[in-house]
């Protein structure tokens, strides 16, 4: 049998025939590759990133949720706090919502005191989102917390595998990032 009709080949050209079918609007094309190890390394990949991914979530539940605010609640009231104000659209993108559920997320931190909407100072038909003094309160608590955890966790391994594992997982950060922006998810994003 050749290399072109084997079942596994086939299989492969059909996956790849709906995944450009069904993918055409999010601009995503995957990379082909007959390549086993890069095939494994995409896989362990995937397995490590989603674990740490589940332990990072149900840690930041732990953490965060005591405060009485959600974990989306927090990653706004933090990208709300680091860049001293955003748009409803800036942090929708930050978070990775639609504007309406950024919208809601911000209703709720503006109902428990921790933000408000002033009028943007550089246009005024815009509205800018700014934390109150008890929502950087509250983002400075949580933040505490959650940097004695990571320096708990880091405290194992020498300096220069702390340093290599940021490095490489802001790396990482970045190119699933800018994947995402350039359309690279069937969800869009308003």
């Amino acid at each position: 049998m050749n290399r072109r009709s084997s079942p596994r080949n086939q299989l492969h050209l059909t996956t790849t025939l709906l995944y450009h079918a069904t993918m055409s609007e999010a601009r995503l094309l995957p990379v082909l590759s007959d390549d086993p190890a890069l095939e494994r390394d995409a896989e362990a990949l995937y397995e490590a990133v989603s674990g740490l991914v589940r332990a990072y979530q149900s840690m930041d539940r732990d953490r965060i949720c005591c405060h009485d605010i959600s974990i989306s609640q927090c990653y706004a009231l933090e990208g709300v706090v680091r860049r001293g104000g955003l748009t409803l659209n800036e942090l929708a993108a930050h978070l990775y919502l639609d504007k309406s559920t950024a919208s809601r997320v911000v209703d709720a931190l503006e109902r428990k005191g921790y933000m408000e909407r002033t009028t943007h100072p550089r246009d005024g038909r815009a509205v800018l989102l700014v934390p109150t003094e008890a929502g950087t309160a509250l983002y400075k608590t949580i933040r505490k917390g959650m940097l004695t955890e990571e320096q708990t966790l880091l405290s194992g391994f020498p300096p220069e595998v702390r340093q290599a594992m940021t490095q490489l997982i802001s790396r990482l950060a970045r190119a699933v990032s800018d994947r995402v922006e350039a359309g690279g998810s069937c969800c869009k994003l308003d």
